[in-house]
């Protein structure tokens, strides 16, 4: 079976940092690309980051550049975000997705954090940054 299992959220105040995991199972990561949306209250899921395990090409939303870093431990299979200098408006319900880099389309479809062609979700991980 493949699993993505989310982990790391919690509460934090504003300015702090938190680092969230999403541990695959059931699958190598080699030729995927593996992402980080999330939904906040009343708002539609986002997308935040993306890698692609291939080649290691990463995707940040632009309100989070420069704040979170998405990573990869392949040995681990599981990916990590670090998010610094949290603000109120990044909580929200964290979620990782996982979608196979099959063609160079969907590769650039990943990259661009479409929802449709990521293939596996995990659940997901409350993030409360408090003012």
């Amino acid at each position: 079976d493949v699993q993505l299992q989310a982990s790391g959220g919690r509460l934090v105040e504003a300015g702090g940092s938190l680092r969230l995991s999403c541990a695959a199972s059931g699958f190598a990561l080699d030729y995927y690309a593996i992402a980080w949306f999330r939904q906040a209250p009343g708002k539609e899921r986002e997308g935040v980051s993306c890698i692609s395990i291939t080649d290691g090409t990463t995707e940040y939303a632009d309100s989070v550049r420069g704040r979170f870093t998405i990573s990869s431990d392949n040995a681990k299979n599981t990916i990590y975000l670090q998010m610094n200098n949290l603000k109120p408006e990044d909580t929200a319900v964290y979620y990782c997705a996982a979608g196979g880099m099959t063609a160079p389309n969907r590769s650039l479809q990943l990259l661009r954090l479409w929802q449709p062609v990521y293939d596996y979700w995990g659940q997901g991980t409350q993030v409360t940054v408090s003012s």
